[in-house]
């Protein structure tokens, strides 16, 4: 009975919250994705941390003893290729690391095209100006 005891307390306990994303990582990731976003080619980590603390500091908000650990974890957990064991789906990821750039360089995806692609028409026939009904 001992034995089992201690076997549960070695499984990870589900999210009380069904996997939810809490309010401060919310806020984390909006603003990771605002700096990211104003820069589509990327930005070395450095540079991202640079920007975020800024931003905090100017609008007054805290900055906790952690806070590059929780911007990079926030990244991996959303980045498309990465190494990471639970890599996001391929419809969730938002960040990747472009290849053509040297060291450790962030980007945000581009937002999909929501508007289905336009269809070319076919030219008339010569001597015709409007389709046959």
């Amino acid at each position: 009975m001992a034995y089992e005891a201690s076997n549960a307390l070695l499984r990870p306990k589900p999210p009380a919250d069904g996997g939810a994303v809490s309010r401060a990582e919310r806020s984390t990731l909006d603003e990771l994705i605002a700096v990211l976003a104003a820069h589509p080619r990327g930005l070395r980590r450095w540079s991202v941390m640079r920007a975020m603390r800024a931003n905090r500091a100017k609008r007054g908000r805290d900055i906790p003893h952690k806070f590059e650990d929780e911007v990079e974890r926030i990244f991996r957990r959303r980045c498309s290729g990465g190494a990471e064991p639970q890599s996001p789906a391929p419809g969730e990821a938002l960040f990747y690391r472009p290849k053509e750039t040297a060291g450790e360089v962030w980007a945000v995806l581009p937002a999909p095209d929501p508007s289905p692609p336009i269809l070319q028409q076919e030219p008339l026939p010569e001597g015709r100006n409007e389709p046959e009904s």
